[in-house]
């Protein structure tokens, strides 16, 4: 799926849309891909003269590859964090760095899904952690 596609299921646009395409492969994982543009709202107060991209940042990259897997549940509902666990920063991502996500459901009892997730970039490990995600019925626009 590209961008285009990933946007009529998930209810995420720039600047918060953090996937630039996914491919669900037949074992039930998400591959994601997002390049770190050199003008994110996040990287330019984080740190000026040298970019970081935010720990925070990673985790919503590898959420919205998560949110990929429940596309069967997500008409009407909208997917929140219940728990971030076990999350490893172990390398910098960068404005320009690729970022590879790899995901799959551990789990999933009463409209909570449980996932495993890792980013790399070059192929080094950048973070990985345990998310754990609520369906939330969608809030009906006010008139």
């Amino acid at each position: 799926m590209d961008r285009e596609e990933i946007q009529k299921h998930i209810p995420h646009r720039p600047p918060m849309l953090l996937v630039d395409e996914v491919y669900l492969d037949e074992a039930g994982v998400a591959h994601g891909k997002y390049r770190i543009r050199d003008n994110e709202f996040f990287t330019q107060g984080h740190f000026p003269g040298n970019p970081v991209v935010p720990g925070v940042i990673l985790c919503e990259i590898m959420a919205q590859s998560c949110t990929m897997l429940m596309l069967d549940d997500i008409p009407g509902n909208d997917t929140l964090y219940r728990a971030i666990e076990d999350v490893k920063f172990k390398n910098i991502v960068r404005p320009g760095d690729l970022c590879e996500i790899t995901a799959r459901i551990t789990d999933k009892k009463a409209g909570l899904y449980f996932a495993e997730a890792k980013l790399e970039v070059g192929g080094k490990m950048c973070c990985k952690g345990k998310l754990t995600f609520a369906l939330v019925p969608k809030k009906q626009p006010q008139e």
